[in-house]
């Protein structure tokens, strides 16, 4: 028996939470004293690099169409490749900071599927509206990472780099398949679940 989507959603949302703590505690210490820990270093990278990987089996056990399994595929790779990338720097393995900017890569790749796997509406449904919420979210947040990466150590990027994966588990914590969003429920998105 397949658990509904909500609940899977849910379980990336408490990934993206543990990210965006994490985050958010090391722009508050420091990058200094967040490293007197050597784990706390690969924290982060190696969280972002396994929701990568469990991200595989919900493109192939929790999609119905071609363009929802060709998005979670596209976040699966994205989620890998910057998790990775962080890895290697913070192992030393990558030498060149310009790697941080896969990061803003993946932010915008995951934010335009978002957008682009989203065939309904803004208010056909609760999780249409977060879909696009959670697109745009991203597109427009790239310009923390991106920050992030040109500018190393500002408190402005690091912080908002850390409140937007917050921001999203928040978003991610209120999907329900089939609920009104503002008393608006479509009558073609279906009868609600509760």
């Amino acid at each position: 028996m397949q658990p509904p989507a909500e609940h899977v959603h849910w379980m990336f949302a408490t990934g993206f939470l543990v990210l965006g703590l994490c985050l958010l505690a090391e722009a508050i210490v420091g990058p200094e004293v967040w490293g007197r820990r050597r784990w706390r270093a690969y924290l982060w990278p190696g969280f972002a690099f396994g929701m990568g990987i469990f991200m595989w089996p919900v493109m192939v056990f929790f999609t119905n169409s071609t363009i929802h399994t060709l998005a979670h595929g596209a976040w699966a790779q994205v989620m890998m490749l910057a998790g990775g990338a962080e890895l290697g720097l913070v192992r030393g393995k990558l030498k060149s900071p310009l790697w941080r900017l896969c990061i803003a890569l993946a932010f915008l790749v995951s934010g335009t599927a978002f957008l682009i796997h989203e065939q309904n509406g803004w208010y056909f449904q609760r999780s249409a509206f977060l879909h696009h919420l959670i697109g745009w979210t991203m597109v427009t947040a790239t310009i923390f990472p991106l920050g992030r990466a040109l500018r190393r150590r500002s408190l402005v990027f690091e912080s908002g780099f850390a409140l937007t994966f917050v921001v999203l588990a928040v978003f991610l914590y209120c999907d329900r398949d089939l609920a009104p969003i503002f008393g608006h429920l479509s009558p073609l998105a279906g009868n609600p679940h509760r």
